[in-house]
């Protein structure tokens, strides 16, 4: 057992985010988001929320100061703002949206993604990890 780390953080989970470099994306896909079809490494959590999932993870994983976004989130079809995209605010401040098709390419690329049983809308994150 180890003192500080996230219940919700797998060691499959915290495995991966140990091997990820710098420059390397994760994503978190919601309920919706077709996981399995885009990722060359799949994390199951269901049962939980993409906010805090999202949470466990920026507790022991270095954001990259260096990218244009802290965080992307896909965008939506018609320009609106999620309100799910508040509760990520309140967490990091910066967002930066990613047109769908563009996004799931990103997902393609991506070191690993994370599904979650996320009910929200447009509720998918990638992050972009960065240096200690």
């Amino acid at each position: 057992m180890l003192i500080g780390i996230p219940k919700l953080l797998s060691p499959e989970l915290l495995k991966i985010l140990c091997e990820m470099g710098h420059g390397d994306t994760i994503v978190i896909g919601d309920g919706n988001f077709p996981a399995a079809a885009c990722a060359k490494r799949l994390v199951r959590l269901d049962g939980h929320g993409t906010l805090e999932v999202l949470k466990a993870i920026l507790k022991v994983f270095p954001l990259d100061g260096a990218s244009n976004a802290k965080l992307g989130v896909m965008a939506t079809d018609d320009g609106s703002n999620p309100s799910i995209w508040n509760d990520y605010q309140s967490v990091v401040s910066i967002l930066s949206p990613i047109e769908r098709y563009a996004f799931y390419e990103e997902a393609k690329n991506a070191y690993c993604v994370i599904a979650t049983s996320e009910l929200a809308l447009y509720a998918n994150i990638v992050l972009t990890k960065g240096v200690v």
